[in-house]
């Protein structure tokens, strides 16, 4: 298991957004998301921070009593984006997760968002690798 990489396993594509994207285009890109958040990027595909489900909802309730739009992702996002590499071995990864750190990491190459990776993507990691063990035991 120590040899697969989040390579193998991160997904290409994720949800992202823009400091400057309003809060109701960020709500709508979330609810037809299948993760919980995602990376917030600049012009240059960089990853500047992250937005979550949480941090949406605790400003959204916030506006929500003032019925205006006026708010946007720079507003409420973590600034302190965890990132990873896709090198990165999905046993480290998943020994981070256990500890409580966040369930969807941006994957980072080359200062460039080149994808995305959650538990589910590292709990199939673990799977397959638990189905090769069970397949070919020592």
């Amino acid at each position: 298991m120590a040899s697969l990489k989040v390579r193998d396993y991160m997904r290409p594509r994720a949800v992202t957004f823009t400091v400057d994207m309003t809060l109701s285009t960020a709500l709508d890109k979330v609810l037809n998301a299948i993760n919980i958040g995602g990376p917030v990027i600049n012009d240059r595909q960089e990853v500047v921070g992250f937005l979550s489900e949480q941090d949406l909802l605790n400003r959204l309730v916030q506006v929500s009593y003032h019925c205006q739009d006026t708010h946007t992702v720079a507003d409420c996002m973590r600034k302190d984006a965890f990132t990873i590499s896709p090198e990165m071995s999905v046993l480290e990864l998943a020994e981070l997760m256990k500890e409580g750190k966040p369930k969807v990491y941006p994957v980072v190459e080359n200062k460039k968002l080149v994808g995305i990776i959650s538990r589910r993507e590292v709990l199939k990691a673990v799977s397959d690798s638990l189905d090769d063990c069970f397949k070919h035991p020592l």
